[in-house]
């Protein structure tokens, strides 16, 4: 399995020739094409650099193939009728919350989590599904939640209002991945991204290399 790091909380995962794409956001410059190849899309919450919603309705418009599986909040905004729509697009969503199992593109899917983390108290928790990929890949979307599962990679939130490079510490602790790479990432400057892959990383708090990738670049998952 290939995955593929694209800009802040998007990746790709590739296998036998079929893709899953998961956070395609408006943070995301590749997201419109990215659509256009994926087999199916995950997301994990609705905030906007996690789902563009317009491009994804768009996508789901024009390709009657793709399916979409996300939290409550997300397949019923996408469910929504817009008055251009040429037809329902309920059959091609899958609401998804923690427990879930579900096979999808050639790829087995278990959902973790539950609740995006705390930014302030004055701010509600939305939804936030985190996804294990072949028992392989984590995605935890916007939250530190531990899976409770063996993890062999791990894609490290390191960036947003939510952030704390000790509460992303104690959560690598816990998860005790074989390897993680950096997400979430694209409010740091480049001195922040190598500070938190110093801090974060195998000299640091975890002991596990925390690599950076450029958008487009992809490793071996």
């Amino acid at each position: 399995m290939k995955l593929t790091k694209y800009a802040h909380a998007c990746v790709t995962l590739t296998k036998d020739g079929r893709t899953i794409l998961i956070d395609p956001g408006t943070f995301t410059p590749d997201a419109q094409r990215l659509l256009g190849e994926a087999d199916a899309v995950l997301i994990t919450h609705e905030h906007f650099d996690h789902f563009d919603d317009a491009l994804v309705r768009a996508a789901l418009w024009n390709r009657p193939e793709l399916r979409v599986y996300a939290p409550a909040e997300v397949t019923a905004k996408l469910a929504e009728q817009a008055p251009d729509s040429p037809g329902d697009l309920a059959d091609r969503l899958t609401t998804v919350k923690p427990g879930d199992a579900f096979d999808v593109a050639g790829f087995s899917i278990t959902a973790h989590g539950g609740r995006h983390a705390l930014i302030h108290q004055d701010i509600p928790q939305i939804d936030n599904v985190g996804y294990l990929i072949d028992e392989a890949v984590y995605h935890p979307g916007d939250a530190y939640f531990v899976p409770g599962v063996p993890v062999p990679l791990l894609l490290l939130p390191t960036s947003g209002p939510w952030t704390k490079f000790g509460d992303a510490a104690d959560f690598v602790r816990a998860v005790r991945p074989e390897r993680m790479l950096q997400i979430h990432e694209l409010l740091l400057s480049d001195l922040g991204q190598n500070s938190a892959a110093m801090l974060l990383g195998k000299n640091g708090l975890t002991g596990i290399p925390l690599q950076r990738l450029a958008p487009g670049e992809s490793i071996d998952a």
